[in-house]
């Protein structure tokens, strides 16, 4: 039997992740996972299906947190997100919780290597304008940049270096923060979140060209 196609993200799952950051148990989990999964997990799954054959193959995350380093014993994560891409590191990213939809893409460093090599490519004169370029495009488009950055400049850069910003990240995620639009629970949904994965291309592509994502 085939999966059921996607046809928005209904309300329930927005009200359900802004209750449960203020009743983050395992009595309150247990009590609503029946319908999370069938408004919040099976939509997700539908939707990066949908998308999978012009951005590549999705994951959906665990709910569960990982408590072993963390002060925060808090057993679940507010909010449901999926990673899609054919490259290990890089690809489109899609969030559903308490604030509503956040879109966007780009990548996350796993390792000191793999900043190195993104510094190297902003640093350099051809790489580094093109990044600045794509950039201005996604803030333009109403994307903001998320990700560890340093507070200072990185070593063996100079202070008056004109991509000084770029340079003190050490990873970049370009996100849209949409809300809860009314087209949330409809099937234009999908449509608006393929637009938005479109804009981040550019970015994705740039990472995957000049990073060399391990």
């Amino acid at each position: 039997m085939a999966d059921p196609a996607f046809t928005g993200f209904p309300v329930w799952g927005v009200e359900f992740y802004q209750d449960l950051e203020e009743d983050n148990t395992r009595e309150f989990w247990a009590e609503h996972k029946e319908r999370w999964q069938r408004d919040v997990r099976d939509p997700m799954r539908a939707l990066v299906e949908e998308l999978s054959d012009e951005f590549g193959p999705g994951k959906l995350f665990r709910p569960n947190r990982n408590l072993r380093f963390s002060a925060d014993k808090s057993p679940y994560k507010t909010h449901q997100a999926a990673l899609t891409g054919r490259e290990k590191g890089a690809g489109w990213y899609l969030q559903l919780g308490g604030d509503g939809l956040v879109v966007g893409g780009g990548f996350r460093a796993h390792s000191p290597a793999e900043t190195a090599r993104y510094r190297a490519a902003v640093d350099s004169s051809v790489s580094g304008p093109a990044l600045e370029r794509i950039v201005a495009d996604l803030l333009t488009a109403g994307f903001s940049l998320e990700g560890a950055a340093l507070r200072t400049r990185p070593k063996g850069y100079d202070a008056d270096h004109p991509r000084l910003e770029l340079l003190r990240r050490k990873e970049m995620m370009a996100l849209r923060r949409v809300g809860t639009p009314d087209w949330l629970s409809t099937p234009r949904a999908a449509d608006e979140v393929r637009d938005a994965w479109r804009r981040v291309r550019p970015l994705t592509e740039w990472v995957l060209e000049h990073v060399a994502v391990d």
